[in-house]
């Protein structure tokens, strides 16, 4: 059975655009929780305002 070079563009293109998914839904949940941190920090700060660290 032979392949025409269109597969293969192909076959590459879907590959690409699994790890691409992969790696923007890792991404998304990365910014996600980085974004929780920093209200979560700037909640603390506004808390304990007049304390010192």
């Amino acid at each position: 059975m032979r392949f025409g070079p269109l597969f293969a563009i192909a076959i590459l293109l879907f590959f690409v655009w699994g790890l691409c998914f992969l790696m923007f839904n890792v991404a998304g949940v990365l910014i996600h929780l980085l974004l929780l941190f920093a209200a979560v920090s700037f909640i603390a700060h506004i808390l304990l305002r007049g304390r010192p660290a």
